[in-house]
């Protein structure tokens, strides 16, 4: 409606009733968001058509070998012939974990008790610090899965590690673009994209 301004609050306010630096505030924020947002759409549409080149390349490069390329594409790396630049294309996987990891965590409480009498209390946190959620009531994957990697001899153990490595499903994944160009000792520094690091 001319003449008004909305507040935080809903309400409309006429502007000659809103302060001078209250409106130089909200002009200089509405004109750097508008910038931010065309930014952001230019470098949507940069990553877009450079996976999109990328993902060409490489089933330009596939077709020497007579292979069809198709599905799903992984972690890619191209330089240029100088070795000065390079574009990394990285997959990041996100796993959750089914029910099966219930199952999992009551049979390694089992194992615990089982082996109270000679276990340390600090196991059982340890234990337990790997199943708690997060903030946002995740279990984080990274803790979990390390427990695979703990050599235990015990069959209700290793049936625990598997109900684990049942569990485990991908949940999406996401695409990386990293861009680096080469110094003149030979290591490659990240173009950077992100705003704090520029």
């Amino acid at each position: 409606m001319d003449g008004f301004m909305m507040d935080g609050q809903g309400r409309l306010v006429r502007v000659e009733n809103v302060r001078p630096i209250d409106l130089a505030r909200d002009e200089l924020v509405k004109e750097i968001i508008g910038k931010a947002m065309i930014l952001s759409q230019q470098m949507a549409t940069f990553k877009k058509q450079t996976m999109g080149d990328i993902q060409a390349f490489v089933e330009l490069s596939a077709e020497r070998y007579g292979v069809e390329m198709g599905g799903r594409k992984g972690n890619v790396s191209l330089t240029t012939y100088d070795r000065k630049y390079k574009i990394q294309i990285a997959v990041a996987e996100s796993l959750v974990f089914d029910e099966g990891l219930q199952a999992a965590k009551a049979l390694i409480d089992e194992c615990i008790n089982d082996w109270s009498s000679e276990s340390r209390p600090e196991i059982r946190t340890l234990i337990n610090d790997a199943f708690q959620p997060d903030q946002e009531s995740r279990i984080n994957t990274r803790r979990v899965l390390g427990l695979r990697r703990l050599d235990i001899k015990d069959d209700k153990w290793r049936l625990a590690m598997d109900a684990i490595s049942d569990s485990v499903a991908v949940a999406g994944s996401k695409s990386y673009i990293r861009l680096y160009e080469r110094d003149e000792r030979g290591g490659y520094n990240q173009i950077s994209l992100d705003m704090a690091a520029v």
